[in-house]
C-alpha cells in the first residue's frame, strides 16, 4: 500500500528526504482492530515533533488523524461493522495515517458526523479529545457549570484551542478568553464563540485587566507554557486550575503553592499508550462530538485543504505548522 513515511529524524522538513513517497505492506488486524481504508487525515503539532524527534530504525508512518470505512474488523470487534465510516485519532505506539489502510483499536475509533465531508471529519479526532478530555476530565469542569468562572485559552487558535473555544461556550457557563496575537486569529476565535480575545504577545495580566478580569479560575495554556508561565500563575485565582498540553523543558510547581493551585497533564494518548480501565471513554466522546457537530453545536475547524495525501503536500503542512502560524486543522485527502 501506499504510504508517507521517514527513515531518518532531524532532519529540516524543507529536505526532501525528512518525508517520503513509499510502499509498505498492508497491516493486519488485532482480536479489537479495525482495518480501515482511510479517506482523508489531518496533520498534528505531534506529527512534526515524532518526525523531528524520534529516531526509527525503519521506515515510519506518522500521522494519526483519520477518516475511513472499516474493511475489516478483528475476532472479539463489537461496536463496528465492515462498511462503517469511523474517525480516529489512534495510537502513538502504532503506524501512524499517513497511509492507504490503518489499524486502530474500536475502543478509541468513533462514527464519522453525518453531516461533514471526509476532510472536514478528519479535523476533529485528535483535538476534540484532547480538548475535552482537558476541559471536562482533567480541569473538572463540570457540563453546563462554571457559572462566575472564567477559563483562559492560550493559544487558541490552534487546532485544540478552536475546538476547546467552542466546548466550553456552548457546554459550560464559563466566560470564555481566548490568547491571539495577529487580528485574523483573533477574529476566528471570537467567530468560535469566545467572549473577550487578547493579545499573547504582550503582558496576560494587562490583557485580562483591560477586559476588567482580575484573575481566572482555570487556565488551558496550549502552547509556550514555558514562556509564559510566570504571568499564568499571576492570573490564576487562589486554588485555581492551570491545564497543559505542551512540551515545556521543565515546569517548576513550587509557585502554585502559594494559591493551592493544581497543575493537570493532558495528553490524549495517555488512554491507548496503558490500555486504561476507561479506554473506550475516547469511543463514548468522539460518538458525543458527531452527535453535536450534526446537531449544529459544534463546528468543524478545519484550516487549510492541502490537497491529496502524499510527500509534498505533507511536507508543506509540516512545515506551517512548525512555523506557529497555523490556523485551525490542515487536512488531506485521497491518495
Amino acid at each position: 500500500m501506499k504510504a508517507v513515511v521517514y527513515s531518518q529524524h532531524g532532519l529540516p522538513i524543507t529536505d526532501a528526504r525528512s518525508l517520503y513517497d513509499a510502499q509498505v505492506d498492508q497491516p493486519v488486524p488485532g482480536p479489537r482492530d479495525l482495518l480501515v481504508k482511510i479517506r482523508a487525515i489531518s496533520v498534528n503539532p505531534v506529527d512534526t515533533k515524532v518526525r523531528a524527534g524520534s529516531p526509527t530504525d525503519q521506515p515510519r508512518i506518522v500521522g494519526w488523524d483519520a477518516v475511513g470505512t472499516v474493511e475489516a474488523i478483528g475476532a472479539d470487534v463489537t461496536l463496528f461493522q465492515p462498511g462503517d465510516t469511523v474517525y480516529y485519532a489512534g495510537s502513538i505506539t502504532r503506524p501512524g495515517s499517513y497511509a492507504e489502510y490503518g489499524l486502530v483499536d474500536e475502543r478509541i475509533a468513533g462514527r464519522k458526523p453525518a453531516t461533514l465531508s471526509d476532510a472536514d471529519a478528519a479535523a476533529l479526532p485528535l483535538t476534540s479529545l484532547t480538548a475535552w478530555e482537558l476541559l471536562f476530565d482533567r480541569l473538572g469542569v463540570p457540563e453546563g457549570g462554571g457559572d462566575g468562572a472564567s477559563l483562559l485559552i492560550i493559544g487558541a487558535a490552534g487546532g485544540v484551542g478552536s475546538i476547546l473555544t467552542q466546548l466550553a461556550r456552548r457546554l459550560t457557563k464559563l466566560r470564555v478568553i481566548g490568547t491571539a496575537s495577529r487580528p485574523e486569529t483573533g477574529d476566528w476565535i471570537r467567530e468560535l464563540g469566545a467572549h473577550d480575545v487578547i493579545d499573547h504577545s504582550r503582558p496576560l495580566l494587562e490583557g485580562l485587566r483591560g477586559i476588567g478580569v482580575p484573575h481566572v479560575e482555570y487556565v488551558a495554556s496550549l502552547t509556550h507554557t514555558d514562556e509564559h508561565y510566570a504571568q499564568i500563575v499571576e492570573a490564576l485565582a487562589p486554588q485555581g486550575r492551570l491545564g497543559v498540553i505542551d512540551d515545556p523543558d521543565t515546569l517548576d510547581v513550587v509557585p502554585l503553592k502559594r494559591k493551592a493551585a493544581s497543575l493537570h497533564w493532558e495528553l490524549m494518548f495517555t488512554r491507548s499508550l496503558f490500555e486504561t480501565k476507561d479506554m473506550a471513554r475516547q469511543h463514548e466522546i468522539l460518538n458525543r462530538v458527531a452527535g453535536l457537530i450534526d446537531d449544529g453545536v459544534l463546528r468543524t475547524t478545519t484550516g487549510e485543504h492541502f490537497g491529496t495525501i502524499n510527500a509534498a503536500n505533507l511536507r508543506r503542512a509540516h512545515a506551517l505548522i512548525e512555523s506557529g502560524r497555523s490556523r485551525g486543522k490542515i487536512v488531506l485527502e485521497g491518495f
